[in-house]
């Protein structure tokens, strides 16, 4: 029989903002491929919807609480995961916020809940579980960028989001050279506009449908499954000689 190495039968991974959008997909998505999985996010009453969804499926899945804005929170929550699975394989930096405010006018609250959430949580994650991965010699490491760590876009006032997913491709970058000798690979997912809860409302805009047949060549949102084979390719040992690397999954997006 032919060896699958997609197959992530006995890997421990880790989703963070897992209650809803493409981090529920990503949970879903790693169980079916054999991973037992953890879930992390504020939303408990979501994340139980999630976990039952998993696990009515044959797969095991431990949902907890956390506030990724909270580096001890973080702490804590990668120390019950350990204790729970006993280790972790697979991190799945996920967790995130938008905002747009004009960057003039954005207050000091506005432009830190984004760099928090997006970016500082990203590293505070990585640190935590990196931690372990070194001890383990193993290690795969999936953030989750944008198309905005490379490019800007109007008429949204979305600096912080950018400088945010900026952060998280030169992070995932430092992280992946630092961490090759420990046999742990550092990639990030470059998303663009996909169907979730955090872009319903403009999803629903006239005005914005008709930017993104301007700027995505595909003309249209992403569906989050289509995030699926990028996802299984950076978690498994599929990519174990790909490390620091964006992969873009974006319609065509950055190809204009």
């Amino acid at each position: 029989m032919a060896r699958n190495i997609f197959d992530l039968t006995g890997k421990v991974a880790l989703v963070t903002g897992a209650s809803s959008g493409l981090g529920a997909q990503f949970a879903k998505t790693l169980a079916e491929f054999g991973a037992d999985v953890a879930i992390l996010a504020r939303r408990v009453e979501r994340l139980e919807e999630v976990k039952k969804e998993i696990e009515d499926k044959g797969g095991k899945c431990y949902a907890l609480r956390c506030d990724v804005s909270a580096s001890q929170n973080i702490k804590d929550a990668v120390e019950d995961i350990i204790k729970h699975y006993g280790r972790i394989d697979i991190l799945i930096n996920n967790a995130g916020v938008g905002g747009n405010a004009p960057a003039e006018e954005q207050t000091d609250e506005e432009w830190l809940k984004v760099i928090d959430t997006n970016l500082n949580a990203v590293y505070y994650f990585a640190r935590e579980v990196g931690k372990e991965m070194i001890k383990n010699k193993y290690g795969k490491i999936v953030n989750v960028g944008s198309i905005h760590s490379n490019a800007g876009m109007l008429p949204l006032s979305i600096s912080a989001y950018c400088t945010s997913k900026g952060g998280v491709q030169m992070l995932t970058k430092q992280l992946a050279a630092e961490w090759a000798k420990h046999g742990i690979t550092v990639n990030a997912i470059a998303p663009s506009y996909f169907e979730s809860e955090m872009t319903a409302s403009v999803g629903e805009d006239e005005g914005f449908l008709k930017l993104i047949q301007v700027y995505c060549p595909m003309g249209r949102f992403g569906k989050p499954e289509e995030l699926d084979g990028a996802l299984i390719y950076l978690a498994s040992d599929a990519s174990n000689f790909t490390t620091g690397q964006t992969l873009s999954v974006d319609g065509g997006w950055l190809a204009i």
